[in-house]
């Protein structure tokens, strides 16, 4: 995460969920989702409740790029699955 988000990793640091953006993979509409995170070693957890079946998570596999936001904070990243059952 680049030093320029310092606010946004205090924000992270301090919470256990945030709002995402992501693009919806068959309307291409901005969709607002509250997630469950873990911030940890300077990346950003997300946690799917529904596993694969979370809309949130079948959008990022179509489009990684999301917009985070936590209070008055906010930044974008790319998103990278993880799959591997030892790494979840």
């Amino acid at each position: 995460m680049p030093a320029r988000n310092d606010a946004l990793k205090h924000s992270l640091s301090t919470s256990s969920e945030i709002t995402i953006n992501v693009t919806g993979r068959k309307s291409g509409r901005n969709i607002s989702n509250p997630v469950w995170f873990v911030f940890e070693d300077d990346k950003l957890y997300l946690v799917p409740v529904k596993g694969s079946d979370t809309q949130w998570y079948n959008n990022v596999l179509k489009n990684p790029t999301i917009r985070v936001k936590e209070g008055n904070s906010e930044g974008d990243f790319n998103v990278v699955p993880i799959t591997d059952a030892k790494q979840v």
